[in-house]
């Protein structure tokens, strides 16, 4: 498994009787390994220690690029060399909060 560097934005909560717990996750991936939807499914599932026989992920279209979400995540290849994961690690918000979210992501081409 090649290098994979990641930059991540998380939103937390405040839990009642203190500390925080995180509600979602954006994470960026960049690697050359990253090279399509399926490279970056092969990589989730190992990275997330997943089964892959019984990760079930369907198909959602984002501003025209294809992805993949499940239960607790939604991912999609903006470009080749980069994945772009939405990740509600404790189930807290629920698939449609990260389907809006996902779809909010917008991605600007740099002049």
């Amino acid at each position: 498994m090649g290098e994979v560097s990641f930059t991540q934005r998380a939103w937390e909560q405040a839990k009642e009787g203190g500390g925080f717990e995180v509600l979602l996750q954006v994470l960026v991936l960049r690697s050359e390994q990253l090279t399509d939807l399926e490279a970056v499914r092969a990589f989730l599932t190992r990275y997330h220690e997943r089964d892959a026989d019984t990760w079930e992920l369907g198909d959602f279209d984002n501003n025209g690029t294809g992805g993949l979400y499940g239960g607790s995540e939604a991912f999609w290849t903006p470009a080749p060399g980069v994945a772009v994961e939405v990740r509600d690690p404790f189930g807290l918000i629920g698939e449609e909060e990260i389907l809006a979210t996902a779809r909010g992501v917008i991605q600007e081409n740099p002049a």
